[in-house]
Parts: C-alpha cells; structure tokens; sequence
C-alpha cells in the first residue's frame, strides 16, 4: 500500500471516529419537532463514551446533564411547559447540537397499515374524498408531521428515516389523511400545537407489530429467523415492523396513539382480539407512562371476496369487526371508530378518511381530553330477548335511542330459528329498542345486523353508526 493510500485511509478513520464522537439524537428529535406539554419527556442519543451531555431548553433556566455510557449512548429526563412555542433545545457534550422551532402540544403516535398510511393525495385510481380543498387550505405552523420510511427487521434498530414539516399543502399532500384529519381536528379544538407521527406501512400484518415474546401465546404464528426471511414478507412478517418502525420510538413521550389495521388479519380472525390487546399491552408497558389513550378504527365494509385466492377459504370480514368490537372491551383506556358507514364496495382503501379522523378525534376530544356536549361513542348490541316470533335487540352507549337516519326500519337484519338457517328480515325501531322478526322463522334463535363483507350501514345514534354484531357463535 502507497503512503498516499495510507493516508487517505487514516484520515477517513480518524473522520469516522470523530462522527461517531460528536453528540446525535434520532431523527425524531430535529429541528420543528413536538414535544408532549406538560410531561417528563426522555431525551436520547449517542456521543463519546463518558462525556458529559447537558440540555437546557429556551422555556426554562433550568438545565440537565448526564454521563455517556461506555457504549456510547445517554438518556435524560427534561419537564416540558403548558403548550406554546416556537421553543430551542440545546445538547452539548462540548459541541453543541442545536434544536429549534420546537413547539410543546400534543403528541400522538399514528400507525396501521394502507388505510393509515394512505396520503392525502390517495392511491392511484383511489382519490381521498374533498382531499384538494383539505390540501389548499392546510397551511399551518401548529400542526408538525412526521412519517417513518418503511424498514422491516429481524433486530430491533434505533433510529428512523423521516424528518419534521409543518403542515402546509406540500407536506400534507403526501401525509396519512386519516392521521391529518385526527390531527386538524384536535388542532381546530384544543387551540393548541399537534404533532403526528406515523409509522405505518400497507398490508402489514398485526403480528408484524408484536414483539417476539408477545407472541409465544400464538402457536400458529412463525417468527422468522434470519433477515432473507424477513425481506421475503416484509411488512406481513412476524416482529419485523415491531423492530424497525416501533421499537426507535419507544421512550418518546406521546399522548397516546391511533391506529387503522385489520384488513390484512381478515382471514386470520379467530384470535385477532387476543392478538391485538396483547400488542397495545405490550406497548403500553414498553413505554412506561402508563395507560395511554389508544383509539383504533373499525375495519370499513369492503368485499372481500375480490381479494380472496383460488383454494382459500372464503371468509366473512364481519368477523373481524367482531374481534375488534369485543377487543374495545379487552383494552382499557381505548376506543373504536365504528366506520359501517364510510366503506367501498369495490376498494378496500375507503375514500372518507376524513370521517374516519374525525371520529378517532371525537374520541381522544372526549374520552382524553375531557370535551362536554359531543358524542364519541357509537351504539353496542348489549342483549336481546325473544317474544313470541319476535326478537327485541337492546343496546348501550344510546342515551338519544337508535335511529334509522330519516327512517324507521332497516334493512340488514336477519333471524335464524333453531336450524341455524339466517332469513332476511323486517326490522323496526321502537323507542330505544330495534325489533326484528322474519315471516319465515316463527320461533327465532338469533339474530344478526350488517354481518356481511360489503353493506351500507343503516342504524345510528345520532350520526354514529352501529358495529355488525351477531347474537349467536355459530
């Protein structure tokens, strides 16, 4: 080897060495960030081992340090104020990192998969319905987004691609749109900053956002092995967007997450509710801030039998709406945006995110953040009794009684006697009770609404629409 090759290596060393020195903090916290107001938020990163790394913030006069692990990494504790800004952070560890236009607010992790991830500009051939009147007028420097590129991984990694933006028409374009809708409406409401992040990608699976020992209760689920595994599933591979899209973020202070999934677990139905309260537990106790808020949407009405495979198994969507509907129930601190109303026959990427992100927002406005004279909830199936050959269904979360929106009968229920056998049949609201009954079943046994891939969903209270539900386990 020359000495000019020698030197040229030394030098490139020695560069290494002291990038590897200088003090870096993931992407997520950078310039333009929101930090959750009020709250003992962690800070983290890298520098030279045993260096001491000091941050103040332009909100206080206090200051923070700590030492560098001999592995390179420090972590810290800063209080946040009430919500306001544009405030700077300050990290030195002899070299100073400077953080500014950071704003204090609401904080809230988004994640799923396509119909969580699909921006504002739609899919092709898949537009988001009044997206271009959204878009023109989404200028606002109190709304600060932040989506995580893809990356599916065998070993949880530490860091994400992606940068902050604030919301304006070419940045909120190529943003989630549920998650932008979510995040306007809080914005709109609680006149204070709101910071999204999302980390979602299309098709994944829920047992992608598992870690490996939330799984083992699930024989049926294969956790990969190698990396060549992963990269042949990607987004549907067991664990893998747990490592690489959640495990990064975990320590950051949030006020809670939403999330959009379930489409892809469709097949796999039977114990999604199990599965999926495992994960959000998971999460929670990861985070180590508690129970927080964790509002999900209720897969919307598609037909899913144009997605079904030759030699599969056709299977019924309605009983994954099922596993979400009993999963509400399994998860404290959550809630379920019921969207019978707002799906696609024909495609599975729904174009009203907007009501979709506003019903998760009714949810955190009132059930986190404590707003009076709004509804969130929708109506529960709660019983039924028989009389004579009629059924009589009863429900919760009604205190304004079911409606028909204009009419008084629906469309989508049906009876079966003791021969299982499911009839059409007349339904009819009756104060706050829907009674059923079919001319062809004079002794019914059970009854069902909406229990199909694809229906228009009929029955309210006030504007939020009944889950499918099924009084039977057959």
């Amino acid at each position: 080897m020359n000495r000019f090759r020698q030197i040229s290596m030394l030098l490139a060393i020695a560069s290494c060495l002291g990038m590897q020195a200088e003090v870096k903090m993931p992407a997520f916290f950078s310039s333009g960030m929101v930090m959750q107001r009020n709250a003992d938020c962690k800070l983290w990163g890298t520098a030279e081992k045993n260096k001491t790394v000091k941050v103040s913030a332009s909100w206080s006069k206090e200051s923070y340090k700590t030492q560098v692990s001999d592995d390179g990494k420090w972590q810290l504790t800063i209080k946040t104020p009430d919500a306001g800004g544009p405030y700077e952070l300050t990290v030195s560890d002899g070299k100073e990192l400077k953080i500014d236009n950071v704003m204090v607010g609401e904080l809230w992790l988004c994640s799923g998969q396509s119909n969580m991830e699909m921006p504002m500009k739609g899919y092709k051939n898949q537009p988001v319905e009044g997206a271009s009147d959204a878009i023109l007028h989404s200028k606002n420097p109190n709304i600060r987004l932040f989506t995580v590129k893809r990356c599916a991984s065998i070993t949880p990694v530490d860091d994400v691609t992606g940068q902050w933006s604030e919301a304006a028409p070419k940045s909120v374009r190529e943003f989630s749109a549920t998650a932008y809708y979510f995040g306007r409406l809080l914005n709109e409401i609680l006149d204070i900053p709101v910071g999204l992040i999302v980390t979602a990608w299309g098709g994944s699976a829920c047992e992608a956002w598992n870690a490996p020992e939330w799984l083992t209760a699930f024989p049926q689920v294969k956790l990969p092995q190698t990396q060549e595994e992963v990269n042949k599933t990607e987004q549907r591979c067991p664990t893998a967007l747990y490592n690489g899209m959640l495990h990064p973020l975990i320590g950051i202070n949030i006020a809670g997450v939403i999330w959009y999934q379930g489409e892809d677990n469709w097949p796999r139905y039977s114990y999604y509710a199990d599965l999926f309260s495992g994960m959000v537990k998971g999460w929670r106790q990861q985070w180590a801030i508690g129970e927080f808020p964790f509002y999900y949407c209720q897969i919307a009405p598609y037909d899913y039998d144009l997605i079904t495979f030759e030699g599969q198994d056709t299977v019924c969507s309605a009983y994954l709406r099922e596993q979400q509907w009993k999963a509400e129930l399994m998860i404290p601190n959550s809630g379920m945006a019921v969207l019978m109303d707002a799906g696609l026959e024909k495609g599975i990427h729904p174009m009203k995110k907007q009501v979709a992100g506003e019903r998760l927002a009714r949810l955190a406005l009132v059930k986190t953040y404590g707003i009076e004279g709004i509804t969130a909830e929708s109506p529960r199936f709660s019983g039924m009794k028989i009389q004579n050959d009629t059924i009589i269904c009863s429900f919760d979360n009604d205190k304004m009684w079911i409606n028909c929106h204009g009419k008084y009968t629906s469309d989508l229920f049906e009876v079966a006697g003791e021969d299982r056998v499911f009839h059409k049949a007349k339904a009819w609201v009756s104060r706050s009770k829907m009674m059923v009954k079919s001319d062809e079943v004079k002794k019914p046994v059970a009854v069902r609404y909406a229990f199909k891939n694809f229906v228009e969903g009929d029955v309210f209270c006030e504007d939020l629409p009944l889950s499918s539900f099924r009084s039977d386990e057959w």
